[in-house]
């Protein structure tokens, strides 16, 4: 009578004791659960996620990748270039330039009516003109590139493209663009009406002040940066243009072709 009686009383003495003994061990903080394991551990949370995010289907290494910060953006986007060059008019292989011009250092870019003018690099655009306000019988050198574009790179050099056919969209004073970003399409406008199409370019400090037309217009010749950038360079002009304004510094006016 007395086995009968203490056998159920020790079996449930066990039985409290090992429940006692599993509770403790699942709130050990020592001993975290997998759950718990997980949701503290970055390496393992990225893994999930990375694997969670993967396409189905083999691997490929290009998706794995990286880019560059330096990749060569295509026409219309903003991928960020942070240093470097394209040739302004796009597609390249179908325009021309010489190594003269008149009066003064500029370089003009003969291309397809039509054709894309882009930034040269990237930076701040600081004038825009969409009016082509030129009149013959006036001849006024502050009107003659017509519809035109000025951006100042981040490298502190002033571009200028003119004689442009239309101004792309969202191209106003005060937006930042980059590398390859279209500004316009290639033209006659301002005093090349009749005259085959093409963009005005040239490049110069960044003058304060006023509307400083006979500047902006060139001060040294870009033909050997054009074709570095046609062929794949990154020759600056940042250098020279410092040079040209440290012995001349921003002329107060025209002195040829005025």
């Amino acid at each position: 009578m007395r086995q009968r009686v203490n056998r159920p009383r020790a079996r449930a003495g066990v039985l409290v004791l090992t429940l006692a003994l599993a509770g403790a061990a699942c709130s050990d903080p020592s001993q975290p659960t997998a759950r718990s394991a997980l949701r503290h551990s970055p390496s393992a949370e990225s893994s999930l996620t990375s694997a969670a995010a993967a396409p189905a289907g083999p691997s490929s290494p290009s998706a794995a990748s990286t880019p560059s910060p330096t990749a060569t953006p295509q026409p219309g986007t903003l991928a960020p270039r942070l240093a470097g060059y394209v040739f302004p008019i796009r597609p390249p292989g179908g325009a021309s330039f010489g190594h003269t011009h008149h009066d003064y250092p500029a370089t003009d870019i003969f291309a397809a009516c039509g054709d894309t003018y882009r930034a040269p690099t990237a930076g701040t655009l600081v004038g825009v003109s969409t009016v082509d306000r030129w009149e013959p019988a006036v001849n006024s050198g502050a009107t003659r590139g017509g519809l035109s574009v000025t951006l100042v790179g981040r490298d502190g050099v002033r571009y200028y493209g003119s004689h442009l056919q239309s101004i792309a969209a969202g191209v106003r004073p005060g937006a930042v663009v980059d590398a390859g970003q279209p500004l316009g399409r290639v033209g006659r406008s301002g005093d090349a009406r009749g005259v085959a199409c093409h963009v005005h370019f040239g490049i110069s400090p960044a003058c304060p002040g006023g509307d400083d037309w006979w500047t902006r217009r060139g001060v040294l010749y870009p033909w050997p940066f054009l074709e570095s950038w046609r062929a794949g360079g990154s020759l600056s002009p940042a250098a020279a243009v410092r040079a040209w304004r440290a012995h001349n510094g921003c002329p107060a006016g025209p002195t040829v072709d005025r």
